[in-house]
């Protein structure tokens, strides 16, 4: 069995910054992609960022202002995320394709974590 297990979320005033964590644990035998997605209410997930080995790829509406990274070693992917807007407040969903003992790989997803940027 994995777990996903997200950190990090909160309340920031618009400009402010805030860092996500979120740590892998079980059976891992392989973690492939990492990414992080939101949801904010009324509308649908998205896709914020992705990570494999050192690739990564962002959604244009967060470009130059987050930032998604990974430690192998701790299974955990990061998101830095600078200069936030009202508009990023959103619940934030970790997001990994795994290979465990027993699975040649599937997705796993964390609980979320929620965001809000407001004065």
């Amino acid at each position: 069995q994995v777990q996903l297990v997200e950190s990090g979320g909160g309340l920031v005033q618009p400009g402010g910054s805030l860092r996500l964590s979120c740590a892998a644990s079980g059976s891992i035998f392989k973690i492939y992609n990492m990414a992080w997605y939101r949801q904010a209410p009324e509308e649908q997930r998205e896709l914020v960022g992705i990570i494999s080995d050192s690739i990564t790829d962002y959604a244009d509406s967060v470009k130059g202002r987050f930032t998604i990274s990974r430690d192998n070693a701790k299974n955990t992917v990061y998101l830095q995320m600078n200069s936030l807007k009202p508009e990023d407040t959103a619940r934030y969903y970790c997001n990994a394709y795994i290979a465990t003992m027993q699975e040649h790989g599937m997705d796993y997803w964390g609980k979320g974590t929620l965001v809000t940027v407001s004065s």
